[in-house]
């Protein structure tokens, strides 16, 4: 999950590719009329040739070419920028507004090529080109749009506007363009615009090494040396295992403290002694008071912020995050998630509770622990619905799944994907791309770049981004497109094979990639997405991987080549709303800390202490623990990103379980009036207008929470349900 914050020039994420004004990557690139390159044998510095107007020279990408291609494509921007400053005609939307979108290509280009280097291919040099980068890139860009002769022509346009004669669309980015320059500090003046400078600098350094640290740690891993050890865990599990031993020199087999290997052996692993092993190294990450240690990185963070925020004239860090987001005010954000989390919570002990008593039964004489939750609720699963993840998974082969989410895009978009078997540069020998067309008249969209496994150098997790958007302002441009994850890769010769879950997110990613395929703005800064928005199409695209359709047609046997049995769709069908509990509090105590983390006017110093006096306070589970501690929470420190915004995943499926019923009760999932209205009013229009007005103009109303707790399973309030009667 991106969002572009256009003008947000604090806050770069170097942990993915970041641009100009501090936008995420994958909502950002607004590329110009490339200048012609400065004479060198920088490759960084070329313009990018080959076909699809272009590509990434991943395959002459070196550590060493950032320095002098940033020292470069820096001076071009001044250059640029300065250009428009000096202009010596009266400002206007043209020669000021329009003039700084299409600037600055050229760093543009080199920040999406970094921002692979240090996610998806991340070595010590490159580490060290961030450590050493990331602030200076910060405080350039800080330096280079406060400017007060270039803050001047834009308050200029703003102030003239209502007689300027501009299309809605102009005269929306004038004022998103002032009103976010005010709110990154346009109008700080003297020690207070030094001090804001310094504070941006200080946090671009302390983002970096957050990330780096907590990369450092998923690094480390528990290595095996017994049969005995491997107790229920799949072949296939057992041989990805077995090679991440043999990768790092080592006999036996080696678990490494990442996710895509700490949830399968939790679930799956009959070993109770090296579940708990594996679930404290993996809980621990960042928390164990060596040098990989975030938590002083985390207090020197947040006394940042609220000194930035009191700065820039803001309550609070979360006030000033939320001031450009759909929820408006942490009190609107914290609303929703208090209407779901007693909900959850509820059901939480209703799971422990079947759990403990099939411990109880199996003589097992344990207290369900936090490393026994997934154990035991697949026995619960088994038990309640007669599923084992062993009899699903033969029938979700990666390659199919990949096929299923093409031909999804393909009914509901009319997007086609063609493996490209032309010579593109790729930064890892297995990542795959592909030509993107418009099925209705052929024309090309973009190119889709599919980075599909974990490996050594690559952050965890799962993310989408573009390396180029479009836009219509200068010349249509060509998307590149990419969707990045980190699911086990299969002994040579063997076919993938991915879990339910896993394909969830495998539609997820994609969905965000069809949000930018789709995009159709004229204005680059018109095209991020409030945060809270952000996550809303990727988690609509979830719901079809489950339709009868896509499985019938994708979700076939690896051996026998046999679809799904109708039984065990059925029983599938009706395990949706299993285990519930688990992964709304799993997520929700993580946004619920964040928000209470920064919606406060004094600072956190002791970051352990705050964490769990926190969850004490919301009666957190003891057998669950959150998704992302504080110590590795990437999505809060090692940019602003996400601060005081992750409730924006809940925020975002409230409008995704509202849409999906939309389409169910049509009577056709793969409705094209709906899809065609849900792709004209919200995929298409970036943010060319308010995203809470173009909601209502499609679906005739605002959001109806209901439909998230009728999707997950929970008790719809007996008020709202007379109501909705």
């Amino acid at each position: 999950m991106r969002q572009a914050l256009y003008l947000a020039v604090s806050g770069l994420a170097l942990t993915a590719s970041i641009t100009p004004f501090g936008q995420d990557a994958a909502m950002a690139n607004h590329h110009s009329e490339t200048t012609e390159a400065p004479a060198t044998e920088n490759p960084l510095l070329a313009d990018w040739t080959g076909p699809f107007e272009g590509v990434p020279p991943w395959d002459e990408m070196q550590p060493e070419h950032f320095a002098g291609a940033f020292e470069a494509a820096m001076a071009e921007a001044r250059a640029e920028v300065q250009s428009i400053i000096d202009n010596p005609e009266a400002p206007n939307f043209e020669n000021t507004n329009q003039a700084m979108e299409l600037m600055g290509d050229r760093m543009s280009n080199i920040l999406s090529m970094f921002g692979v280097a240090v996610s998806n291919v991340s070595n010590d040099e490159y580490r060290a080109v961030q450590g050493e980068w990331s602030p200076r890139i910060a405080s350039f860009y800080q330096e280079l749009y406060l400017q007060p002769e270039l803050i001047a022509r834009y308050r200029a346009v703003y102030e003239g506007r209502e007689d300027a004669d501009l299309t809605p669309e102009q005269l929306r980015l004038v004022e998103r363009d002032y009103e976010q320059l005010l709110r990154q500090g346009a109008l700080l003046e003297g020690e207070d615009r030094e001090r804001l400078a310094a504070i941006t600098t200080e946090l671009a350094g302390l983002y970096s090494e957050f990330s780096n640290k907590v990369l450092a740690d998923e690094e480390t891993y528990i290595l095996l040396d017994s049969e005995d050890d491997l107790g229920g865990l799949s072949d296939s599990f057992i041989s990805s295992i077995r090679s991440a031993a043999e990768e790092r020199g080592e006999e036996g087999w080696a678990l490494v403290n990442t996710r895509s290997v700490m949830q399968p052996f939790l679930q799956n692993s009959t070993r109770r002694d090296l579940r708990e092993q594996v679930w404290t190294a993996y809980v621990n990450r960042g928390d164990n008071g060596d040098a990989n240690d975030t938590n002083d990185i985390i207090a020197q963070i947040l006394a940042l912020r609220a000194e930035r925020a009191a700065l820039l004239g803001f309550e609070t860090h979360a006030h000033w995050r939320m001031a450009d987001t759909m929820a408006g005010t942490p009190e609107n954000a914290t609303d929703l998630m208090m209407r779901v989390w007693p909900a959850a919570v509820a059901r939480v002990h209703q799971e422990v509770a079947d759990m403990q008593a099939i411990a109880d039964e199996e003589g097992a004489g344990i207290t369900i622990a936090p490393w026994d939750y997934r154990y035991y609720a697949e026995k619960v699963r088994q038990a309640r619905y007669s599923i084992d993840e062993a009899e699903i998974r033969p029938y979700f082969q990666l390659e199919n799944m990949v096929q299923a989410m093409f031909y999804a895009a393909g009914r509901l978009y009319d997007l086609e994907f063609t493996e490209n078997t032309g010579d593109v540069p790729v930064f890892q020998e297995d990542v795959r791309t592909f030509v993107v067309t418009d099925g209705r008249d052929g024309s090309n969209v973009g190119l889709f770049y599919l980075d599909t496994y974990a490996r050594t150098g690559k952050r965890s997790g799962a993310w989408m981004t573009t390396y180029r958007s479009q836009q219509t302002l200068g010349g249509e441009r060509n998307v590149l497109a990419s969707n990045n994850n980190n699911f086990t890769e299969p002994p040579e010769g063997e076919p993938a094979l991915i879990s339910l879950d896993d394909a969830r997110t495998l539609f997820h990613e994609f969905g965000h990639g069809i949000h930018y395929l789709l995009q159709d703005v004229y204005y680059p800064g018109l095209a991020g997405t409030p945060r809270d928005f952000v996550e809303y199409p990727s988690q609509v695209n979830e719901n079809w991987v489950l339709t009868p359709d896509v499985l019938n047609r994708f979700a076939r046997h690896v051996e026998t080549d046999e679809p799904m049995p109708q039984t065990l769709l059925d029983r599938i069908a009706a395990s949706e709303t299993f285990n519930q509990g688990f992964s709304t509090v799993e997520y929700l105590s993580s946004a619920l800390v964040d928000m209470m983390l920064h919606n406060r006017t004094e600072p956190v110093t002791d970051v352990d202490a705050f964490e769990r006096e926190t969850l004490e306070a919301i009666n957190m589970p003891d057998e669950i623990v959150m998704r992302h501690r504080l110590p590795q929470f990437n999505h809060l420190f090692s940019s602003d990103s996400y601060s005081a915004g992750y409730y924006s995943y809940l925020w975002s499926e409230t409008m995704d379980a509202d849409t999906w019923e939309a389409f169910v009760e049509s009577g056709d999932v793969w409705n094209r009036e709906i899809a065609d209205r849900f792709r004209a009013t919200l995929l298409s229009t970036g943010n060319e207008t308010d995203r809470a007005e173009a909601y209502r103009q499609f679906r005739g109303r605002d959001p109806d929470v209901n439909a998230l707790l009728r999707k997950r399973g929970f008790p719809v309030p007996e008020a709202d349900a007379d109501t909705d009667d």
